[in-house]
């Protein structure tokens, strides 16, 4: 036998910290509006496939006494700011935090309800405002029995991989045209990201799954309020660890399941127990909390053997949380008033539909020519969280964590908001939907991108 010099594991530091772990649930009553297709021919809901739920963590250090709160909820897009406000900003006013210690993360479902308090006279509309009132404080309520009931613990991340994305920009040479739907002949980021929260007995608490998919498993022909797969992921990871599962919906603006727009709610299921396995996984492929694979020394056997061993690391509790304001350029789309107008003389649904959905987003950021966008940034020890309210293509994640390979990075759309895609700029002279449903004109996405680097450069 013989010694060798000490290698570790590459990986991060485990951190250390309080965890307030929780969940409710936020199921809707059947017969509130849920249009969420234009395509669909139901306006409400008749009936319920799973429950919606909110998760809660809660961080707090010793060193840092702000406590920082993520929520992640099984709901799909703000239709307009000034109901995300009226729900958030309630939350932070309950609570006591600050705006840059609250990501309120949406899982991003298209088969939730609506959330317009605008569309009160729609059928089932007159559900709505009661609901967001309901939501907001059983989010309130969780978040402070989270912060009551904080654990000693210890949060590690592992990446891994799950294929139930792919890519969806579908190109068809037939139409010169693009349609949203499964695009085979380019490869999409499969990139999985798990944080394991434990206690200082070495039990579970609870996990955080950072993946980026779009949940659009079910779309018109389903009529029941559901999750999506983010539903049956969240039923499997408890079931097999004991704990909550917090998911953040990743950069997914280009990515989504290769089969999906079904009425089948056991596809959904499917694509739901893919992502739980992929996930548990990775939680098996992770050392014990505190622990890192060491190189020790070589063993002279049939072949030269290299001998790892786990060995204890030291934890990190340092934490952070800022936001960043970024002044993106916006199209010139129509006014309020003008697109107010277009929508009382539309008499096409598909198109009323659409017009419905650009109002809500020149609602949010007025008629100007510039919107500031806000972009949330944490650190915890080791460990980057960028998150922000739009729609993101996958470049986005994959180009903030190939410049930053030493840490885990969690990258997440519509989170504390919702406005509009971002695609690359190379995209624009393209038919696309997501090129002409975004408010933002092309460059927008490169601006955002280099501004958040350039913070992150700055914050070593």
């Amino acid at each position: 036998m013989s010694s060798g010099n000490t290698y570790r594991k590459q990986g991060n530091r485990p951190f250390e910290g309080e965890f307030g772990i929780g969940q409710r649930d936020i199921t809707p009553p059947i017969g509130i509006n849920n249009k969420n297709w234009g395509a669909s021919s139901q306006d409400t809901a008749t009936g319920i496939h799973q429950a919606l739920l909110v998760t809660c963590i809660s961080i707090e250090t010793k060193s840092n006494p702000s406590p920082k709160v993520i929520l992640s909820a099984d709901l799909g897009w703000w239709k307009n700011m000034q109901d995300e406000a009226y729900v958030r900003d309630f939350i932070l006013e309950n609570t006591g935090l600050e705006e840059a210690s609250l990501l309120f993360c949406f899982s991003h479902t298209h088969a939730g309800p609506n959330l317009n308090r605008g569309d009160k006279d729609k059928p089932g509309g007159e559900m709505i405002a009661p609901y967001l009132d309901a939501l907001r404080k059983t989010c309130a309520e969780l978040i402070k029995d989270c912060l009551k009931n904080k654990v000693s613990g210890v949060l590690t991340w592992e990446y891994g991989s799950c294929r139930l994305a792919k890519n969806r920009d579908y190109y068809s040479p037939e139409g010169n045209q693009y349609f949203v739907g499964y695009n085979s002949s380019k490869p999409a980021d499969d990139t999985l990201l798990v944080g394991r929260i434990t206690d200082t007995a070495g039990e579970i608490m609870g996990t955080i799954v950072n993946y980026a998919c779009h949940p659009t498993t079910l779309a018109w022909g389903n009529l029941k309020i559901s999750p999506d797969f983010p539903g049956t992921f969240k039923k499997i990871m408890k079931e097999n660890t004991g704990a909550p599962s917090l998911f953040i919906q990743g950069a997914s603006g280009d990515l989504a399941p290769a089969e999906q727009y079904s009425g089948n709610v056991a596809l959904a299921e499917k694509h739901g127990r893919q992502l739980a396995f992929s996930a548990l996984a990775v939680l098996e492929s992770m050392s014990a909390p505190g622990k890192t694979l060491v190189f020790k020394k070589t063993v002279a056997s049939g072949a030269p053997l290299a001998i790892w061993e786990p060995e204890s690391v030291p934890t990190e509790s340092k934490v952070s949380a800022e936001i960043i304001r970024i002044e993106l350029p916006l199209k010139p789309w129509p006014s309020i008033k003008k697109l107010k107008q277009s929508i009382n003389e539309c008499e096409d649904p598909v198109l009323k539909e659409r017009l419905i959905r650009k109002l809500g987003v020149r609602s949010s950021i007025g008629d100007g020519a510039k919107v500031t966008v806000k972009v949330w940034y944490w650190r915890l020890g080791d460990c980057r969280i960028v998150v922000q309210p739009n729609e993101a293509y996958a470049v986005f994640q994959q180009t903030l964590r190939e410049k930053f390979p030493s840490s885990a990075v969690v990258v997440g759309n519509i989170v504390n908001g919702h406005v509009g895609y971002l695609p690359p700029e190379e995209l624009y002279d393209k038919d696309m939907y997501t090129v002409w449903q975004t408010p933002f004109k092309a460059g927008a996405y490169e601006v955002l991108a280099k501004k958040v680097l350039n913070k992150m450069k700055s914050k070593p």
